[in-house]
């Protein structure tokens, strides 16, 4: 009778602690999900919406600083929404996965047409619904740095660690490797982000490279998330989606090729599996606003009317940056050519922060951005600069960025 009476107690202690330490687990995911970083307003503004208010205001603004799309002089896009807006049909809710006709545009585009698709509120909500649905509190997800910081911080909202890779160097090509992927990887490994081309730095993956990156996922079971947002501005391009279907996620936007960034519009495309998972996430069940994708639909039925105009005038753009920099001592562009609509100037040798550069530049009406926008540990080595933007836009910049590398240096 004693000893079972023992028994009796430490089973109730066992059963207490699991308890007390479930409870632990769901408030410190919890507490990961609502931690999200404080963004730091820069200097001059009381927040960065006073900062961004401002720069959106000033109509003499270059815009060089959010790889945004300025190229578009036709009139495709803006016809068609106006011309959905004086049908009056937005006082009507949309289909909430998106209209059939934009989902079959966008599969084609791809030519991913046996895939399934979601049509969201651009691509960094894509980004989130799909972190959040298919990450663990166990998980890690392996990221680059530089990238897009803003998938590091999804991610820590539901992973137990970031493994953020550095690739500033020669050696991996500035960008993340298969080779570095199996090196810090593990079985805990859930999601490894590809955004392809490389946002800030325009490095984009041979056809090898993605066979390999496939090949790691489908025998480590686990998924690559790529992010495609600048595939169109790219010399050639590869789809992991083509090699690895069921364990790969594609995002794709309209804001940069489309120059529809204010529009806010995107997709998630995978398999009718992995859908059927992300569409558990959405928030906006009431569907993705249907002036914006009136103009989707008309930027994918027009785009073989201007899309070698927009490529080409960007990689003009991009040499007449080139030919610039390399009349200036002490600096480089990171990775050239670049297969993005941006790049990154390397100024560490002359000395210069690039916070002060980006604060000259602004008050000559040049709107670039900061390397710690896109990266942790090399923000204080580059500028980045985008150039989607006219050509007599571009000259403004040409000429003043010398000026102002000799004025801080």
């Amino acid at each position: 009778m004693y000893i079972h009476y023992n028994y009796q107690v430490i089973n109730l202690l066992l059963i207490t602690n699991l308890i007390f330490f479930f409870i632990i687990v769901v408030l410190m995911a919890k507490l990961k999900k609502t931690n999200k970083a404080k963004k730091v307003a820069p200097e001059g503004y009381e927040s960065p919406n006073d900062f961004f208010n401002s720069v959106f205001s000033d109509k003499k603004m270059i815009w060089m600083g959010q790889n945004t799309n300025h190229l578009h002089s036709d009139d495709f896009i803006s016809n068609a929404m106006i011309k959905c807006v004086e049908s009056k049909e937005y006082c009507k809710y949309p289909p909430p996965e998106g209209f059939p006709h934009l989902q079959n545009l966008i599969l084609k585009d791809l030519g991913l047409e046996d895939m399934d698709i979601l049509i969201t509120a651009g691509g960094t909500e894509s980004l989130y619904v799909c972190i959040s649905e298919i990450v663990e509190p166990h998980h890690n997800v392996i990221t680059c740095d530089p990238g897009y910081l803003i998938i590091d911080e999804f991610a820590s909202r539901f992973s137990n660690e970031i493994r953020s890779i550095p690739i500033y160097n020669e050696e991996c090509g500035y960008k993340l490797t298969p080779k570095l992927l199996k090196k810090h990887m593990d079985d805990n490994t859930r999601l490894v982000i590809l955004i392809d081309p490389l946002n800030p730095l325009g490095t984009a993956y041979t056809k090898e490279e993605i066979e390999e990156f496939a090949l790691i996922a489908e025998e480590n079971d686990l998924y690559i998330l790529h992010d495609i947002t600048y595939k169109d501005f790219a010399r050639n391009h590869f789809s992991i989606a083509k090699y690895a279907p069921n364990h790969s996620i594609t995002i794709f936007s309209f804001s940069k090729i489309f120059g529809m960034a204010g529009l806010r519009i995107g997709a998630v495309i995978t398999t009718s599996e992995l859908i059927d998972c992300v569409r558990s996430a959405l928030i906006n069940d009431l569907g993705t606003n249907l002036i914006a994708q009136a103009g989707a639909i008309a930027a994918l039925e027009s785009k073989p009317k201007w899309i070698d105009r927009i490529v080409n005038t960007t990689r003009s753009n991009q040499r007449l940056i080139k030919e610039m920099v390399d009349k200036i001592p002490d600096i480089s562009i990171v990775a050239y050519p670049s297969d993005g609509n941006m790049l990154a100037i390397d100024i560490e040798k002359t000395g210069i922060n690039p916070v002060d550069l980006e604060s000259y530049l602004l008050e000559k009406k040049i709107f670039t951005r900061r390397g710690k926008y896109t990266s942790k540990r090399f923000g204080d080595k580059y500028l980045r600069v985008s150039f989607s933007v006219p050509e007599n836009q571009l000259k403004v910049f040409i000429d003043e960025f010398p000026k102002a590398i000799e004025e801080l240096r």
